[in-house]
């Protein structure tokens, strides 16, 4: 099992990168939201002057937000910076696009995009639409060192259905879903990759299934409400309310709400509605603090069931056999967002009481 953590796009931040490294994470994501956070390609670049192993790529760059041969010139750029180190998440965009009032780009759409991105990064010529002008294109300048296309860049596709995991056995290095590490999850997911492989006459030996997750380690006598648990989970919990909020159709208090947020939903309801922003501009203010800090108002809805349903959390032992069942599913990689105060305890607190634990991969680093 591989390790990665996950931060927002933020120049501060760039130092739980730097921790990560330096305790043995395999992998940094950088995640992609221009209205809450800085830009993820220049956070990228500063990571990769002042790290030296770790691998650094996107956690999840938005198809929406750039037109597709934008999106191939900036991650080949960070493999200029950070040669065999830089790999592209890339997804259709929910927060990003959501928090400016807009939906997540089509899953048609979305698939023609990343094709067009992985023939630009394969060095390949590729027809490329643009405002209904289709056009042969390809990076002209490939032997110039303005960006780097060797080592190969691998691709990992956002995948929460079926449609988007089958596509992402036939294009992608790997896939990226969202929760706590899941044995049967991950299997179904892996189930419809490989069907995708198969279908492109593609090899599957190597394709990496990673789920971001928030994580908290407990201590001997610690339960889930001790003050430390909730204050690592929270961005993460609570985002998944921002979520539901987002993609349940009104009226919102009649709609069919995810099992697991039905106790908080009607309580979480009152508490949008109770914004000083606008209803007509609510997408915005919904979104605050999403992943990243926790929103004092929002503590309410970091309950116990929340936090063991979405979290990678428990005493050590608890999480590695957690791991070991998600890893038997195909599960290859756990990735780790906290709330950034505290991500320096949980990066240090997995690696000094989990890794240790994990003897395969520690024997590996």
């Amino acid at each position: 099992m591989k390790f990665g953590i996950c931060v927002a796009a933020k120049i501060s931040n760039i130092e739980l990168i730097e921790v990560a490294e330096e305790v043995g994470f395999d992998s940094a994501w950088v995640a992609d939201s221009q209205m809450i956070w800085s830009d993820c390609y220049a956070t990228l670049a500063v990571a990769a002057t002042r790290t030296k192993r770790i691998k650094l790529g996107t956690g999840v760059a938005i198809a929406g937000t750039r037109i597709a041969p934008v999106t191939a010139a900036a991650i080949a750029t960070i493999n200029q910076v950070a040669p065999g180190r830089a790999f592209l998440g890339l997804g259709t965009g929910h927060t990003a696009m959501r928090i400016m009032g807009q939906d997540a780009m089509p899953q048609r759409e979305f698939q023609s995009y990343a094709r067009t991105v992985r023939d630009l990064l394969d060095g390949k010529h590729t027809m490329y639409e643009y405002r209904g002008n289709t056009k042969d294109i390809t990076f002209i300048h490939q032997d110039q060192g303005y960006y780097e296309l060797e080592p190969r860049i691998p691709m990992h596709i956002a995948a929460a259905g079926p449609v988007g995991q089958r596509f992402a056995g036939k294009i992608a290095d790997g896939m990226v879903l969202l929760g706590a590490p899941n044995g049967h999850t991950a299997a179904m997911a892996l189930e419809n990759a490989r069907s995708g492989a198969d279908a492109a006459g593609r090899s599957f030996d190597s394709f990496e299934v990673t789920t971001l997750t928030g994580g908290t380690v407990l201590r001997p006598g610690e339960d889930w409400t001790t003050e430390h648990v909730i204050e690592d989970v929270a961005p993460m919990v609570t985002s998944g309310l921002h979520y539901q909020w987002e993609v349940l159709p009104e009226p919102k208090r009649e709609a069919r709400v995810s099992p697991a947020y039905a106790p908080v939903w009607e309580r979480y309801l009152d508490f949008v509605e109770a914004m000083e922003t606008p209803e007509d501009r609510r997408y915005q203010e919904v979104h605050l603090g999403h992943c990243s800090y926790l929103v004092p108002g929002e503590r309410q809805f970091v309950t116990p069931e929340l936090i063991q349903r979405g979290c990678l959390a428990g005493t050590p032992e608890e999480i590695v056999e957690r791991i070991r069942a998600a890893e038997a599913g195909g599960l290859t990689q756990v990735m780790l967002m906290s709330d950034e105060k505290h991500a320096v305890r949980v990066i240090r607190d997995f690696a000094n009481k989990v890794f240790p634990l994990l003897e395969e991969r520690r024997s590996g680093l």
